[in-house]
């Protein structure tokens, strides 16, 4: 299998042949990015997505840049439960291995909408899919490991605290600070989850990409979209939005370090709330009780 694009002198450039990758939100963007660099370093690449058209276009792109054929498509729509654990049965079943997964897949709302198990969506998303998905694969990543899990939070953690009381923005809702606030929960569970993991060969560690010029505000009308055209000039392009995800999944120095916070490639320093054990651990709590799993 011939792999294209790989600089031998990269140190970030591990190689991951026989490794078993699944990347979330992998049909545009960030993940779509950060599923092309793991194919080039030769790995088995399994992309998430919930449009089959958008799904194929990706799985052609990242096959043919990469070299790699061993990259599949799987469809779920993250917003649902009922999905998710169909998602997760796919990938057991398809995958005796499971190296590293990158928590990825996110939306944005202007207005709060609700999912089909009545969560406000973007908690669902952001959060209760990173939280349930990462917990029924659990078991296979830590029979692999070691292995990696890598959540993609955003410094926008910044702009919303969790309010244990008012996990579904009820009684407040506000586009960034809603966003802000499941971002903040990336951290919290990263934070619980590294805990749970010690000893056992695991790593799990969260990124903020940077400002990147992604699908993710585009579903928002005409608002999202003249918001989105007017702010990529000064962001970030998806490729390099990746990089950090690329490197939590792949750098060998980072093999033994998890429960951390890195943007643009180096370990940074969340805000004090998303560092609170505690708030973690209740988070933890809530969100096993809401998904049915991870109890």
């Amino acid at each position: 299998m011939a792999i294209l694009g790989v600089e031998a002198d990269d140190p970030g450039m591990a190689d991951l042949t026989d490794r078993t990758c699944l990347v979330t939100g992998a049909t545009s963007g960030i993940g779509e990015e950060t599923a092309l660099g793991l194919a080039r370093r030769g790995a088995r690449v399994l992309i998430v997505g919930r449009s089959r058209e958008r799904g194929e276009r990706s799985l052609a792109r990242i096959r043919a840049e990469s070299g790699n054929d061993a990259v599949e498509l799987l469809l779920a729509d993250l917003a649902s439960l009922s999905e998710i654990r169909r998602l997760a049965r796919e990938v057991l079943e398809a995958c005796p291995q499971l190296h590293v997964l990158v928590n990825n897949a996110a939306l944005v709302t202007l207005r709060r909408t609700t999912s089909v198990d009545g969560f406000e969506m973007m908690f669902a998303v952001n959060h209760l899919a990173y939280f349930a998905l990462t917990n029924l694969l659990l078991e296979r990543l830590v029979a692999s490991a070691p292995a990696r899990i890598v959540n993609v939070a955003s410094n926008a953690h910044r702009f919303g605290r969790i309010d244990l009381d008012d996990l579904q923005s009820e009684r407040r809702f506000g586009a960034m600070h809603s966003y802000g606030r499941t971002k903040f929960a990336n951290i919290l569970f990263t934070t619980e989850l590294a805990r749970r993991l010690e000893g056992t060969g695991v790593t799990a560690n969260c990124l903020h990409p940077g400002g990147v010029a992604t699908r993710l505000g585009r579903d928002n009308g005409l608002l999202g979209q003249v918001a989105t055209r007017l702010l990529k000039p000064f962001l970030l392009t998806p490729a390099r939005g990746a990089a950090t995800s690329l490197q939590l999944a792949s750098a060998p120095e980072l093999e033994a370090v998890s429960g951390r916070y890195f943007a643009k490639q180096r370990q940074a320093q969340p805000s004090p709330g998303a560092q609170d054990p505690a708030l973690a651990r209740r988070l933890w709590q809530l969100s096993a009780e809401l998904t049915g799993v991870g109890a």
